[in-house]
Formats: structure tokens, sequence, C-alpha cells
């Protein structure tokens, strides 16, 4: 008999290795994966689950989650945690930076990342770990130190933060960055940004390859124009008039400046971020045909293939960038399909109603940017994926491997043995409406509300503990902090 702690039997087990799944039990032991195969013995100390046919995908690694931006980072790593195992997510990386919102304070990492650490430290339900965005001279000086000492492989800049606010136009840069006297948050620090990472690819040669930059892709002078032409002309309300403050050519310029800085500062491989619209893809594939010799990686989010400004459920689908008309999700959903998207994430950031709406509620430009939803990411991208024709491995690619293997999670992204034991069940047969009361996050209202889904996960496992039953959080947290990047098995 096996020593195993754990099988699942009766599974179809996902891989991105091939379109379909194929029939067999998975065995763990120790938290790993031991062997996926057909009809794998238990001895009498294994639990047992039977998958009942349903469809076992590597645990989603959602590579864009905000936590602690408008709640306490402690709490936010309890509820939205949970929220994610809803979705399927396993492991989630989270933006983080100094300034307004997060902690609320500047300074070095040194000293600030310690604290979020210890922030999220036995919260969690999932695993997770932190992109971190150099704001100021001295971060990109504790960039090597924090690779080394804090296994933070990837890092963040928001583009439009030097003269554009978080929610709309914004005067008052310095104080919302808390950056030091003297110093701007602009090109000439994106620049230097990236020849910092660079000089720590060299340094860390065995690393580089899993030491990346992401951008945030949006023009701040296009956005701050555009922003008054729209409050002045006044002909637009609620997410169209958010979409036209914030147009997409804005996309398509920042991402052209930022894959030429990347070709000058020879930093080849960055990450461009939640990419909403046809002219933000076109020139994502534009640069990438001009600079050959960078590795691009192109974002989008679940947000941005499921709902546009007309089917959104309210002024809760503000978000940056913003939902776009139906005709850009179309093209999001073209670029999916013949493989030019990397990976799909949910961009999760939750925001409770006292903050997320201002006064009147219905002026979208005082409302808070961002809404949670890694609760639908495994379940939305199934429903509509499917619908279009897109493989149940293309899924496993976009959800889990593809960015396990760019930020450094070697154990993580893919149901084989060796790897962590995440994995989530999901009955893709199952028909039910998205209702913001039933999920685990803190935020009492979703942008998708009323949305019907096709597909919902029932358990999901991390490390081969079951922290997800018929859709319900079970267990205390048991989520880690994960240094990276990790060794592949």
């Amino acid at each position: 008999m096996s020593d195993y702690d754990l099988v699942v039997r009766n599974a179809r087990v996902v891989s991105h290795e091939r379109d379909e799944p194929v029939a067999a039990d998975i065995a763990v032991r120790d938290g790993r994966i031991a062997l996926v195969a057909p009809e794998i013995g238990a001895g009498p100390g294994t639990e047992v689950v039977d998958a009942g046919g349903r469809l076992a995908f590597p645990g989603v690694v959602d590579a864009h989650q905000h936590w602690g931006i408008y709640n306490e980072l402690a709490e936010d790593a309890g509820s939205e945690s949970r929220a994610g195992a809803q979705g399927g997510v396993t492991t989630a990386l989270t933006y983080m930076r100094t300034g307004q919102y997060y902690l609320n304070r500047g300074g070095p990492y040194a000293d600030f990342f310690p604290e979020v650490l210890a922030a999220a430290e036995g919260r969690a339900h999932i695993d997770y770990a932190f992109h971190l965005a150099p704001m100021s001279r001295g971060h990109i000086d504790e960039i090597p130190d924090l690779i080394e000492r804090f296994g933070v492989s990837s890092f963040k800049i928001f583009m439009f933060y030097g003269s554009h606010g978080l929610h709309g136009r914004s005067a008052d840069q310095n104080s919302f960055l808390m950056t030091p006297e003297g110093e701007r948050y602009d090109y000439a620090h994106f620049e230097f940004v990236m020849r910092g990472i660079q000089a720590a690819r060299e340094r860390f040669p065995d690393l580089a390859d899993r030491i990346s930059l992401s951008l945030h892709c949006e023009t701040a002078e296009i956005m701050s124009a555009y922003t008054k032409l729209v409050e002045d002309a006044g002909e637009l309300t609620g997410l169209a008039a958010y979409h036209a403050s914030r147009p997409p050519h804005s996309e398509g310029l920042a991402v052209s400046i930022a894959a030429y800085l990347a070709h000058e500062t020879e930093l080849p491989t960055i990450n461009l971020l939640h990419l909403s619209s046809r002219k933000a893809v076109d020139a994502a594939v534009r640069m990438a045909r001009a600079f050959p010799h960078i590795d691009f990686r192109r974002e989008v989010t679940v947000g941005h293939l499921l709902a546009d400004i007309t089917t959104a459920h309210g002024l809760g689908g503000k978000v940056n960038p913003p939902l776009r008309p139906r005709e850009d999700v179309e093209a999001l959903w073209e670029y999916v399909l013949d493989g030019t998207v990397d990976w799909v994430v949910s961009d999760h950031a939750c925001c409770r109603e006292e903050l997320k709406f201002g006064e009147p509620k219905d002026d979208v430009f005082l409302a808070k940017s961002g809404f949670g939803g890694a609760e639908y990411l495994l379940p939305g991208l199934i429903t509509e994926g499917s619908r279009r024709g897109l493989s149940y491995g293309r899924i496993a690619a976009l959800t889990s491997w593809n960015p396990a293997q760019r930020y450094g999670l070697g154990t993580k992204g893919a149901i084989a043995v060796g790897h962590d034991a995440d994995f989530a069940l999901v009955d893709p047969d199952v028909h039910w409406t998205v209702r913001a009361a039933d999920s685990e996050s803190a935020q009492e209202y979703t942008p998708f509300e009323g949305f019907e889904l096709t597909a919902q996960v029932t358990d999901t496992f991390l490390r081969g503990r079951r922290i997800l039953r018929a859709g319900k959080p079970v267990g205390e947290p048991s989520g880690r902090y994960v240094h990276r990047p990790v060794a592949r098995p």
C-alpha cells in the first residue's frame, strides 16, 4: 500500500501541455504531487477524495492583485484570499509600494517591507508573494537586497503617476507618492529603474530570466487633457465618460515609450500589464516586432474580458485602465485566442462601498478605482473561453503555468510530480448567477452582478490541504509567503 497523504480519484486532469484533460488520479505526499496516474492505490491512513469526473485545474497563479490598497493589509490577506480560493486561486502575487494607500508612508523598503510581511503572516488562506515598485532613487539601490534578502524578483512602474492621480486628475504628486524632496517620478526615473533591474540581472545571472519589470501603461498627459475635455463637454457619464477620459491611445503611447526604454537600457524581461484595448495590444505587438530582443509578456484581466462599459453593473466597474466598449472586449478575445496574450489575472483590489463611491454617488470621477474579482477568475474564463473555443489546456497556461514561470514560482503552475499540490476541482456544467453576497470578499458589490456563468470551482487544494469545500472556505489560514525565485523541481 502507498504512504500518500491524499489521493484524489476520478479527476479529469488539465495540463498546459495538452488541449484536453486526461482521466487520472492525483496522489499527494508532503504537500507535493507524488503521482498522476489511473487507479492509484491508497493506504489506510490516506485521505481519499472522489472528484466525480470534475476537471482538476492547476491552482491559479493570480499574478496581479492589490491586498491592502483600501483596507488594512492584514484584513485583505484574510478575506480576499478566501475570495481567491473561490476562484481557484492558490497563489496571489500582490503589488505593493510606498506612498498613500497601502501602509501610507514612504521610506526605504528595508524598513517598509518587513512590516508588509508581518501584516500578512498567518492571515492568508493561499500562498502569496509581492511585486514592489521602486518609487525613489533609494529604492533602485535596494533592488539587489530585495532580491537576495527578501525574495522579491518582480518590480513595477506606474507610468501615469508622475502627473495624474490614482482616481483622476491630481496636482499634488509628491505628497501622494511620498517621494523625497527634489525627486520626480517621470520617464527619467523609469529609465533608471530599468537600469537598476538590468544591473541586478547581471549581478544574479542564474536568476536573470525570473527577474522582471511590469508596467502599468497609460500616459498622464493624454489622460489629463482628455479628462478636462470630457468634463467640460458634459455629454458623457458613468463608465463611458471614464473610458473617454483615459483613451486607448494613451495605453498605446505608453507601451511604445516603455518598449523603447527597455531597448535603451537592455532590459529584456518586460511585462505589459492589464492591456485593455485593441490599440494597447496592437502597440505591444508592434513593439515586439520592432525590438525582437525584448521578451515582452502581455497581460489581460478577466474583468476586461467579461465586462464592457454597458454591461458592467454600475460605477463599481471603475478601474484603471478603464473598462472599454464591446469592440475592445472582442479584440482582447481575438488576442487571447491567437496566443498573443500570455496570462489572465484578476487585478483584484477590494474597495468597500463606503470608500468606492463619492458624493454624488453617480459621479464617476469621484469614485475610487479598482474592484475585486479573483473569485470569478477561473469560472469566468472557462465560461466565456469555452464558448469561444478556448481549450482547457490553454486556460491552464493562461492562469497558472505562464505566470508561474515568468515570476519565479518554479513549483507552481502544474499538476505534475514534484510540484506543489495546488489544484482546483471545477464543475464545467453548472449554471449559476454572480451575486456579490455569495463572495467571501469584504466588497459588498461587484461589476459582474447578475452575470451568468457556466463553470464553478467546488474545491480548492493548497499543498494538498483542502481550503475550499463545496464552494466555501474551510480550515485555518495556511498560506505562506513565497521567497522567489523558487527552483523548478
